[in-house]
């Protein structure tokens, strides 16, 4: 494998000195992946997709990350909670289905609290989030809202980026 000399400035020591750390000592296995998602990023943003962070479980949950467009988005409320659902492709094509759902609002007090006469009490549960891949559109279909699979299918096969010769 070739050597590749890297001259560092001395504003920079530092974050070299951190990134040869975390990598236990293997600073080009750090560039090297460091490299890789840089590439990786900038080869998505030009087909015209970004990168995607979402937070799935319940409460503060953890973070999962892809790249991908938002094709569309549907929300629904009742009086309980808000609903929304989002459908997202992925640049390998794979859609991701996101369901988000607000907490659960309980109301106390009768029907005095809901015009502010007397004292209000209230409760809730945190928010929860959950993420479905499926591969293809007859596999979608069923798991979002009738009205959010109409909008996504039209769209679905169109490309992220379309380049104008104008």
């Amino acid at each position: 494998m070739p050597n590749k000399t890297i001259y560092v400035s001395d504003n920079d020591a530092e974050l070299y000195r951190r990134a040869q750390e975390i990598a236990g000592g293997n600073l080009s296995a750090a560039i090297s992946a460091a490299l890789k998602r840089y590439v990786e990023l900038e080869d998505a943003h030009k087909e015209g997709y970004d990168e995607i962070t979402v937070r799935v479980g319940a409460g503060t949950g953890r973070k999962q990350r892809f790249v991908g467009i938002l094709l569309g988005e549907w929300g629904a409320y009742t009086s309980k909670r808000v609903t929304v659902h989002r459908v997202y492709r992925s640049r390998s094509g794979k859609f991701v289905i996101q369901v988000t759902q607000s907490p659960d609002w309980t109301m106390g007090g009768g029907w005095r609290s809901y015009i502010g006469i007397g004292d209000q009490t209230w409760g809730y549960t945190q928010e929860e989030s959950r993420l479905e891949v499926v591969d293809t559109l007859e596999e979608l279909n069923g798991k979002i809202p009738p009205e959010l699979f109409t909008m996504v299918s039209s769209t679905a096969n169109e490309p992220a980026v379309e380049d104008l010769d104008i």
